[in-house]
């Protein structure tokens, strides 16, 4: 890490703590709808599902979370996010995780540029890019942004597998260690695209997609009764 991030790690924990008012806990990541489906069933899909996750939408938002927290115009970033985001429903969830997010991050760390954000994106902006301003707000950098997001990815899936099979944590929490070394290295890629956006514009960010998160998304809307929001 860099040594603003350095400086800044103890934001870095707060921003990626769990118990941070932002409102992923009400999101599964498609976890949901892929235990319904049968293809997460135990702690080794979970792993297979949440490295699938990580190098592909894991990779996206993580980049965009580095490119707002670069500097990078977020109203840019933010047509980027849609144009990367094909299913409706995600992104609904990332504009409600967005607005959230805005409003716990305000109280957290206020920032003008978050304020101006939040005027201009009054239904929310998408979540990773306000999780990179978010993170400029607090003095962290590029690589820590992607890093948040990054986890993020991994984590918010972790926690709910262990909601909807009973799965026991130890087991999640052995899968989110084993990833570790993953995601350094999206973390990594992603910040360095992030970076890129200062100079190439949005199309260096990376536009990973995953057909059956979006299909899947679109399913879990429908239902009727649901544990999670997404």
């Amino acid at each position: 890490m860099t040594a603003v991030d350095t400086a800044a790690l103890a934001s870095l924990l707060v921003l990626a703590d769990g118990r941070f008012p932002a409102g992923g806990h009400a999101h599964s990541g498609g976890a949901e709808a892929a235990v319904a489906a049968g293809r997460i069933r135990d702690a080794a899909d979970l792993e297979e599902f949440c490295r699938g996750r990580l190098h592909t939408a894991g990779l996206t938002t993580a980049a965009l979370a580095a490119a707002a927290a670069a500097g990078a115009d977020p109203l840019l970033l933010d047509e980027a996010a849609d144009a990367r985001t094909p299913s409706p429903a995600l992104r609904a969830a990332a504009r409600r995780l967005g607005r959230q997010l805005t409003r716990a991050a305000r109280a957290a760390w206020p920032s003008p540029a978050l304020d101006a954000l939040a005027a201009a994106r009054p239904r929310g902006a998408h979540q990773p890019v306000v999780l990179g301003l978010t993170a400029r707000a607090a003095g962290l950098g590029p690589e820590a942004a992607a890093y948040a997001a990054g986890y993020e990815a991994i984590g918010g899936p972790a926690t709910a597998v262990v909601r909807l099979l009973g799965l026991d944590p130890f087991d999640a929490t052995a899968v989110l260690a084993r990833l570790a070394p993953e995601l350094d290295t999206v973390a990594s890629a992603a910040a360095a695209a992030g970076v890129r956006v200062l100079v190439e514009g949005t199309d260096a960010l990376p536009a990973a997609s995953a057909p059956l998160l979006d299909v899947m998304a679109e399913l879990h809307a429908g239902w009727p009764v649901r544990l999670f929001a997404s």
